[in-house]
């Protein structure tokens, strides 16, 4: 008997596994330093806090807690996110914003609702894996923008919007600390993306997770509050809490909220009661501005140290951005340097990273790394830097 033969969709057949999972499983060996994920430090987690949270959760509202519960997501969670929003300037209520099971269902609900089958996407190069990932099943075009020192460049922006008119679904940017190069777009390009969204009827999609983790100036107001009407922004619990908790959000304009909760019905009724229940609870009474504090503090200390010693350790042919914020920064090679090559040199060397190629929808890049630095220490980062200038200077010499 013949064995079985699945017949996949197009969408599952043009699915692809991630360059960041994959790198992930071969940095499991024991001795490697890795710079490749995009993980908070697990031993800042308040694990004690959120067990007594649960116990609250369990103990005094239980019943409701473990039931079903309303798709948009727990009242009092919204209501709690809604007041932080006021605070940046972000003018939403409760009913604005849409519990979701992490920010990359929020992408995915922002595809469906928005994306068909040849729309165009606007991005920055590079930009979020994750975004490209959750976007591609639904089989778009993408018109990518250059980025400087302060994100994606404008330049041509409206006479690309001009020509593509009524088929520019949306325009995607993590505008603040991006991941993966940890930039900001400053105020005045902010102002200038907006008013020409506004001018040609695009929305532009925020990827907000890491405004909360700023080490040093003010930052640019969100592109949510400078443009409410026109503006999705997604935020997370995963960066400033856990990540393991899956709680995210979308804060939507009304006609948009109510296709993206339509949306949410059919894929998962909806996002985990109990553990935006835990999440409320701990919350609720400042703990959870105290411990954004303390993860900041160490986060900071961390960036200092991983900047000082690629300043230290790197040939001089190595760029790299200075983020004031955020998980992550850029390195950039000559031309010659293609990383994804470069990875297995890395890894005889006990140190990774995540090459960059995949952060370009149209797969250039291929001299740029990602390198975290929230989860290893400070030891291992001083360490992990020494190893992969070794690498950059043997690939240097190569060629």
């Amino acid at each position: 008997m013949g064995g079985f033969e699945w017949q996949f969709s197009r969408m599952a057949r043009s699915v692809k596994s991630s360059i960041i999972r994959e790198t992930l499983k071969i940095t499991q060996k024991p001795g490697i330093i890795s710079f490749g994920g995009g993980l908070p430090a697990p031993e800042l987690f308040p694990v004690e806090g959120l067990i007594k949270a649960a116990e609250r959760v369990l103990r005094e509202k239980g019943e409701r807690a473990l039931q079903y519960g309303t798709t948009e997501g727990y009242y009092r969670l919204r209501e709690l996110l809604a007041n932080r929003l006021n605070r940046r300037g972000i003018n939403v209520t409760p009913d604005d914003i849409l519990i979701t099971g992490g920010s990359q269902q929020g992408l995915d609900l922002c595809a469906r609702a928005l994306v068909d089958e040849g729309s165009i996407i606007i991005t920055a190069k590079p930009t979020y894996l994750g975004a490209i990932q959750a976007f591609n099943v639904y089989f778009p075009k993408y018109i990518t923008f250059e980025s400087d020192d302060d994100g994606m460049t404008v330049d041509g922006l409206e006479e690309i919007l001009e020509k593509n008119k009524g088929n520019v679904r949306m325009i995607y940017l993590v505008p603040t600390f991006q991941n993966p190069d940890g930039r900001t777009i400053p105020l005045e390009r902010r102002k200038k993306i907006l008013e020409l969204a506004a001018k040609y009827n695009v929305p532009v999609i925020e990827d907000d997770p890491y405004s909360e983790l700023a080490f040093e100036a003010d930052i640019p107001p969100a592109m949510k509050a400078l443009a409410p009407s026109h503006v999705v922004m997604l935020g997370t619990f995963s960066k400033i809490l856990a990540p393991g908790l899956r709680i995210a959000w979308i804060a939507a304009p009304k006609e948009m909220h109510e296709k993206l909760v339509m949306l949410k019905q059919g894929a998962d009724l909806h996002t985990s009661t109990f553990s935006q229940y835990v999440i409320y609870e701990f919350s609720k009474d400042g703990r959870l501005d105290e411990h954004i504090a303390k993860i900041k503090e160490v986060y900071k200390r961390r960036r200092n140290t991983m900047v000082e010693a690629m300043e230290h350790y790197f040939p001089p042919e190595v760029k790299f951005t200075k983020p004031e914020g955020g998980l992550f920064l850029w390195v950039e090679l000559p031309e010659h340097i293609d990383t994804m090559e470069l990875l297995p040199k890395a890894v005889e060397k006990n140190v990774a990273y995540i090459p960059g190629s995949p952060f370009f929808p149209d797969g250039s890049g291929h001299n740029t790394m990602r390198l975290n630095y929230s989860k290893p220490t400070e030891a291992e980062i001083e360490e992990g830097i020494k190893r992969l200038a070794e690498v950059f200077k043997e690939a240097l010499l190569r060629k």
